[in-house]
């Protein structure tokens, strides 16, 4: 199994969503899934409990550090497949701090440790 992009498919970016209007979250899923990088799975859920920075993004893979990202636009959808796809590319889910679009680099909510954690990190 390879990497998996978690899109947050209710957030609501702190607006009202007008009824039959597709939250922010819903369009940012839906704008990432037409460009998927190779080797990157997008998958819409319900939440991430992020609801303070939506839309919010996660990405993570097996062996691997995972992230949790905020604040983002449908203007971000480039950046985040650029960064999805050297996150893929990466061997533990870290990419070097240049090579990260601006938005991963100012927009992190979380980073989250493999599991389990490699011996020699215990």
């Amino acid at each position: 199994m390879g990497t998996t992009l978690y899109v947050c498919t209710t957030c609501k970016a702190g607006q009202p969503v007008p009824e039959g209007d597709l939250p922010p979250g819903a369009q940012l899923h839906a704008a990432l899934a037409e460009g998927a990088p190779q080797d990157v799975r997008i998958v819409g859920v319900e939440c991430l409990s992020a609801c303070n920075t939506g839309c919010a993004i996660s990405l993570t893979k097996p062996g691997a550090w995972s992230y949790v990202y905020g604040r983002l636009t449908l203007d971000d959808v480039p950046a985040i497949l650029e960064g999805a796809g050297k996150y893929a590319a990466s061997p533990d889910g870290i990419v070097p701090w240049r090579e990260r679009p601006t938005v991963f680099r100012k927009q992190s909510i979380a980073r989250i440790p493999p599991h389990p954690l490699p011996e020699a990190a215990e």
